[in-house]
């Protein structure tokens, strides 16, 4: 774009405050970003500590605005070249508007160009086609992004970041590719990217499976894999539990399997002995059933307290069991599938020589005693036993 814009008719600057719901959200701000693709809006989110991001074509910006401050804010103040204005919403309802003139010589004004000055340096390109982006509906085919699927776009180079770290720990093979499974693929966009990045842009020798029982998706999923191409990319109707179609895997990817099925795939994968396991669990809802803690109780008496601690407490505790497996094991921060605030993804390196240890106790307490003390018996554990 030019160096400079005119235009006073633009937003230069838009703030939401005055929160009628501070845990919900606690401040909205939009600036313009310019790129080879035109102008267009970025809208920062502030809830809690954490801060989200969405982009925002420049026709419907008015819209999300006047949407945002209608359900959550009271105050507004807006900036373009020429004016301010501040709106203040009384808890009645109505609306009182200030406003002022910030320059008087319009012609003598010049602005610099809106851009991503510290623009994230994601491991896909934002700028550069990527066939399944494209296919997929998260890039056009010019390689820009859609503003809707940024947060898709977003959420793989996340994914990637936590692959990226991991092929140092795969075994070294001569002749022969990696495995990896990856179960419950559902539309396939982290399969691809997977594929992708390490096949396409690293030269690993790979061979992956996607398995899902949806037969109409895996049947896209590989009408698009042989358009590309992608000749060690393979998927198939299966589901966790009952498949059989390798006596050894090398990595093992299971995202947002619902409940047990997490665990059905964690078990797996040690029994396969993987190097590495990336797991996203999901609905993680059977120790909310089973857990009795009369020490907890002034807790557990909130439904929406004990989901969340048992949601917790279930990935703690398949963490652990990982690590009596000879797994060095690390609860990182993943953005969730449908682009709820946050998630949890384990990721399990295979210890090198590593043998079953028993998992250190912690504060006078071990695994054993925990699981105890709030008498849960879950599935992982089970299928481990077996």
């Amino acid at each position: 774009m030019d160096n400079y814009i005119k235009n006073d008719g633009m937003i230069l600057k838009a703030t939401a405050s005055n929160p009628r719901d501070r845990e919900k959200i606690s401040k909205l701000r939009v600036r313009p970003v310019a790129d080879k693709g035109g102008l267009y809006y970025q809208a920062e989110s502030f809830v809690g500590t954490k801060v989200y991001h969405k982009n925002i074509a420049a026709d419907e910006l008015a819209e999300f605005i006047a949407d945002a401050v209608s359900a959550d804010f009271r105050q507004l103040e807006v900036e373009t070249p020429y004016h301010g204005a501040v709106a203040l919403i009384s808890k009645k309802g109505s609306v009182s508007i200030k406003e002022r003139v910030l320059k008087a010589d319009a012609d003598a004004l010049a602005f610099p160009a809106f851009s991503h000055d510290k623009q994230k340096k994601y491991i896909l390109p934002q700028d550069e086609p990527v066939p399944f982006l494209i296919e997929l509906g998260v890039q056009t085919s010019n390689g820009r992004i859609i503003n809707s699927k940024y947060d898709k776009f977003r959420q793989i180079n996340r994914y990637l970041e936590f692959v990226r770290d991991i092929p140092p720990s795969l075994p070294q093979k001569e002749n022969e590719p990696l495995r990896i499974i990856d179960f419950g693929c559902g539309k396939s966009y982290l399969t691809f990217a997977l594929y992708y990045y390490l096949k396409i842009m690293n030269k690993y020798d790979i061979s992956v499976i996607g398995l899902d029982l949806k037969a109409d998706v895996i049947e896209n999923c590989q009408r698009l894999a042989d358009k590309f191409g992608y000749d060690g990319l393979k998927f198939l109707v299966g589901d966790i539990n009952s498949y059989d179609g390798a006596d050894s895997v090398d990595m093992v990817v299971t995202l947002h399997a619902c409940d047990t099925a997490t665990d059905y795939a964690l078990a797996k994968a040690v029994k396969w002995n993987a190097s590495v396991i990336l797991s996203v669990p999901c609905c993680q809802h059977e120790l909310n059933k089973q857990i009795r803690c009369r020490e907890l109780a002034p807790l557990l008496k909130y439904g929406i307290i004990k989901e969340r601690m048992s949601a917790l407490m279930t990935d703690a505790i398949r963490a652990n069991l990982l690590e009596e497996q000879g797994y060095d094991t690390q609860l990182l921060e993943f953005i969730d599938m449908e682009h709820t605030p946050k998630n949890i993804l384990i990721r399990a390196v295979k210890r090198r020589g590593a043998s079953q240890v028993k998992y250190a106790k912690t504060g006078g307490y071990g695994l054993e005693e925990f699981m105890d003390f709030i008498n849960v018996s879950p599935t992982l554990k089970k299928l481990l036993a077996d």
